[in-house]
């Protein structure tokens, strides 16, 4: 290990030994903490028997997903890695004639395509939008939704095309990525032919140059864009777009389960803002909306857009069978020991003294980054369409670099067929990788959530998820990408070597017996409104009637904002006093201001961009830095200019960053008592800084060393969740001083990395904090805080879900077999105290005395109620 070692009791705020602080932060990028590692489950849903399969030519594993998984699962020592499998059977569909009010041109530019007659789900959706209700169509993947909202935009467009300017009726399309508007608009090209140029679609974005947006603005009668832009540069510049908001019938919002947090809460605000707008040219659009999983759809869609909307939720199309396995890596083999890395010794080694160890002599799975390049792998040799969803871009451009490597070396001509996928790249990298995958050139990728939002992938075979992705909307979304021609398909969700994926590989109930979670979003959080009624007034002065339309928090903030020389009052008014525009400082995506640029030092050329909110962690001193499949070392990172230095390298390691924070109690808002313990939801202040960075072996995890590093501390106001508990609950827990620390500590890790079944979070959307005795509480207590300025409603969920989060943690810890805590249980490899102390089975005991009186908060949801079954 090089450096000092982190496990020496950072300064408190009142500087005393005992208020020393044990945290984990997660921002910006994939973390793993871990509370599991629960008994295996030994048994797996009966299927149906096998169809013989037809005499067609093609490989029986494309034909039949069953017969594909049996191939993954009986090669090599593979048996026993499958913990449970799940099928949903095929299902036929059910047409219905189109709306009398559709334009006969439209049904017959469908019925060219081959489309004669719509599904149910999609022939209601468009009666709705022609009757001039906003709609949100919340039905499966592949089931049609994007049929569903064009046919009532083209006809309108058509009726538009009549006009003296030819452009008598606009609609907009926003989508939460380019990749997705760019695979609409090549679907609205091909779909609309026959119309000739009464449909005129236009991407409009970062990447689109500036010829295009002039012929955008001036002739597009249907511009696909993202939220982004809307607020940046459409809506600050609505004088010049006054003619296509004028005629604007239709906004279409697809994907729209992604909207949620502070980011769902900023496009809510952006959308109130586009409403006022188009009300000041006379403008009353349609909202269409559409997601394969949003729970509630109703209500979420009207808190996103402020509109009442009808519902169609009944999914009508056919599908294609879909088998679904959980699959755990196994404990890493027997190998020499590596430099820096200990080994296990006495009775504890006994088994396997020359394993692989994590910290603290803990043991480690293979790594669900090798264990899905190995699939991968064998899903390309076979011929077998695949895209693999990895959480991090490290982690994706890693799985396409071990796949390559192993592809090289059974065919050197199927190595380019892998790709990776992610943010960051240029431009002109992601349209070639999109040509590629559309045309079948790709048999593999390994990819970001980029892919997951609804982009037409024609002809998928198998999805990998390497790990869970956060909550059980996206693990739908990406393995809904398989199978969207009808056929067949496989998914396969990879645990990580983490608490969270370990228990639900072994507890299949809860992915596939709940239901998708609550969309979170609080359009009226101060953070987020604050700068959107800077930006609104900017655009057009804002008046006491417009306040009710963004939030009634709204006149509460104007004196504020007028106090700090924002706005002005002037008359019946509120206008925007300063000369840049109020848009350009609100980063709606919360990434913490401009992208950090990856260059190669000796070169020059600009590899790509990594956002500032992960630079500290993501490409500091020391970090390998993956892209195009070629691994950089990054030689410096300047702070002051956005630019990280790199080097060409090839190290045998990967490299993760370490934090500590701090944290201050501002507000303790609401509290309640849990028997002598106390439960609270309140204002927080959190200091956080990156302080090293762990080496750890490719393929193994294994840790080969540690280095400090020297990155200036950054401060979060933001809303937590936070309980304390007594001496007496502390005598009665047997939890004496000695363990104390190491108690609140693994409970912490275990606690964040739980709470995502139960807020639709991801885990770097949250971060915690335990200590034996905090200032402002002076109990010992341990906190779970928003990762977002304001917060983002999580951990007001976790408030009002506090009985059962808490319960399925103390749970989880229990069911681990270790005997003191492994990467599966309490470790983490993100935690910046080296996950010293922890003490497992103090954990249990304090949760468990924790509980044993406690009260559920109001409003949380009954116990025991039946949840419906998962999105079909």
């Amino acid at each position: 290990m090089s450096g000092r070692p982190l496990n020496t009791p950072p300064e408190a705020g009142d500087g005393s030994a005992a208020a020393w602080a044990f945290n984990h932060l997660l921002t910006a990028q994939h973390d793993a903490l871990q509370p599991l590692c629960p008994r295996p489950v030994t048994h797996s849903l009966v299927m149906p028997p096998e169809p013989a399969l037809p005499d067609s030519g093609a490989s029986p594993a494309r034909d039949s997903p069953r017969a594909l998984l049996r191939h993954l699962g009986n090669t090599g020592d593979r048996a026993d890695r499958l913990t449970h499998t799940e099928h949903l059977p095929a299902r036929p569909g059910r047409t219905a004639a189109w709306p009398e009010e559709l334009r006969a041109e439209v049904v017959a530019a469908f019925g060219a395509a081959g489309i004669e007659l719509p599904w149910e789900h999609q022939a209601r959706t468009a009666a709705a939008a022609l009757r001039g209700e906003s709609v949100v169509v919340a039905t499966g993947t592949a089931s049609g939704k994007s049929l569903a909202y064009l046919a009532p935009v083209c006809s309108a467009l058509l009726d538009g095309s009549a006009a003296p300017n030819g452009r008598g009726t606009t609609a907009l399309y926003l989508a939460p990525t380019k990749a997705l508007a760019a695979d609409q608009r090549r679907a609205v090209r091909q779909l609309t032919g026959p119309l000739g140029h009464a449909v005129r679609p236009a991407t409009y974005d970062g990447d689109t140059p500036a010829e295009a947006r002039r012929w955008a603005r001036d002739h597009a009668n249907l511009l696909l864009t993202n939220p982004d832009m809307l607020h940046r540069s459409l809506l600050p510049g609505h004088r010049g777009w006054s003619s296509f908001l004028r005629a604007l019938r239709y906004v279409v919002i697809d994907e729209c389960h992604v909207y949620r947090g502070v980011f769902g809460s900023h496009v809510a605000q952006v959308l109130r803002r586009l409403r006022r707008v188009c009300a000041h040219y006379g403008a009353q659009p349609v909202f269409l909306l559409a997601s394969a999983t949003v729970a509630d759809p109703g209500a979420s869609g009207a808190r996103l857009t402020g509109v009442e909307l009808t519902e169609v939720t009944e999914d009508t199309s056919p599908r294609g069978e879909l088998v679904f396995a959980l699959w755990e890596p196994p404990l890493t083999e027997p190998s020499e020991p590596a430099g820096g890395t200990g080994t296990a010794d006495g009775a504890d080694g006994a088994a396997g003294a020359d394993r692989p160890l994590g910290e603290n002599g803990a043991p480690v799975r293979r790594s669900a980054a090798a264990e899905t390049a190995e699939l991968l792998t064998d899903l390309a040799v076979q011929g077998v369409r695949t895209v693999a969803f990895v959480r991090s871009r490290r982690g994706a451009e890693l799985v396409s670099v071990i796949a390559q490597d192993r592809l090289a070396a059974v065919d050197r001509s199927l190595s380019g067929r892998v790709a990776a996928y992610r943010g960051g790249y240029l431009p002109e990298e992601r349209r070639a990788l999109e040509r590629a995958l559309h045309s079948g050139a790709l048999l593999g990728l390994a990819a970001t959530s980029a892919l997951e939002l609804g982009v037409d992938i024609a002809g998928l075979d198998a999805v990998l998820l390497a790990g869970y992705p956060g909550t059980r909307a996206s693990l739908w979304q990406q393995a809904g990408r398989a199978g969207r021609r009808r056929q067949g398909a496989l998914a396969v969700l990879i645990a990580r070597d983490d608490p969270l994926d370990t228990y639900l590989v072994h507890h299949p109930e809860a992915l596939f017996r709940q239901p998708v979670e609550a969309t979170v979003l609080d359009p009226g959080n101060p953070y987020v409104l604050a700068p959107h009624l800077c930006a609104a007034a900017a655009e057009l002065p804002l008046t006491e009637a417009d306040l009710t339309l963004f939030d009634p928090a709204a006149a509460g903030l104007l004196p504020k904002l007028e106090a700090r020389g924002l706005l002005r009052s002037r008359g019946s008014g509120w206008y925007w006093t300063r000369r840049e525009r109020p848009a350009a400082l609100v980063d709606i995506r919360g990434q913490g201001g401009d992208p950090v640029q990856v260059v190669e030092a000796d070169t020059g050329r600009l590899l790509g961009t990594v956002d500032a909110a992960a630079a500290h962690s993501a490409v500091h001193e020391g970090a390998v830095h993956l892209h195009q499949g070629r691994s950089y070392v990054v030689r410096e990172l300047d702070l002051n200019e956005s630019v990280a230095l790199v080097d060409e390298g090839n190290p045998p390691w990967t490299t993760w960053a370490r934090d500590v924070t701090r944290i201050s109690v501002l507000d303790s808002g609401t509290e309640i008592p849990w028997g002598a313990a106390r439960l609270c939801l309140g204002d927080v202040e959190v200091t956080h800084q990156v302080v090293s960075y762990l080496r750890r072996r490719i393929l193994t995890g294994e840790v080969l060393g540690e280095t400090r590093l020297d990155l200036p501390p950054r401060t979060l106001r933001t809303r937590a969740v936070w309980w304390t508990v007594t001496e007496d609950q502390l005598d009665a827990a047997r939890i004496t001083p000695a363990i104390l620390a190491g108690a609140l500590h693994a409970a912490e890790h275990a606690s964040i990395g739980m709470l995502p079944l139960f807020a639709t979070c991801d885990r770097w959307d949250i971060g915690g904090v335990s200590t034996a005795l905090h200032p402002d509480t002076l109990l010992p207590t341990v906190f779970v805080h928003d990762g977002h300025p304001g917060g983002a409603g999580f951990a007001e969920r976790a408030f009002h879900t506090a009985r059962s989060w808490l319960t399925a943690t103390r749970d989880a810890i229990a069911a681990c077999e270790c005997d003191s805590g492994c990467p599966s249980c309490v470790q983490s490899p993100k935690c910046g105290n080296g996950n010293e102390p922890l003490h497992k089975r103090g954990a249990v005991r304090l949760l468990t005395e924790l509980l044993r009186q406690a009260d559920p908060p109001a409003n949380a949801p009954a116990p025991g109620t039946d949840p419906p079954s998962p999105p079909q």
